[in-house]
């Protein structure tokens, strides 16, 4: 039997910033097509030797947003986020991750 790929059609957009920067990740999204997203508190876990290295200060408080979006707007939503924040204040680290299934989506 042949073997077919899977079209995939959502990718799950992560961004990691410090805290309090959360809502404007969402907003950006959300003008790039993204219809919402979740939020979990997290916390991070700084090296103080990179620390002093390259003389910056790493907030642990993170914020994590969870985007799912539609594959052929995951490009424009990553591009808006990471255009929206200023990465030397938020630390922002933006990826996304196929999603091979899904539920409760309509």
């Amino acid at each position: 039997m042949k073997e077919t790929k899977k079209e995939i059609k959502y990718e799950m957009i992560l961004c990691i910033v410090n805290a309090g920067f959360s809502e404007t990740v969402m907003d950006a999204a959300k003008e790039a097509g993204a219809r919402g997203g979740t939020v979990i508190r997290a916390r991070g876990t700084a090296n103080k030797d990179a620390e002093e290295l390259f003389q910056i200060t790493v907030h642990s408080d993170k914020e994590i947003v969870m985007i799912l979006v539609p594959t052929d707007i995951k490009d424009a939503v990553l591009s808006a986020v990471y255009g929206a924040v200023d990465v030397s204040e938020t630390r922002c680290v933006a990826f996304s991750l196929p999603v091979n299934r899904t539920l409760g989506l309509g």
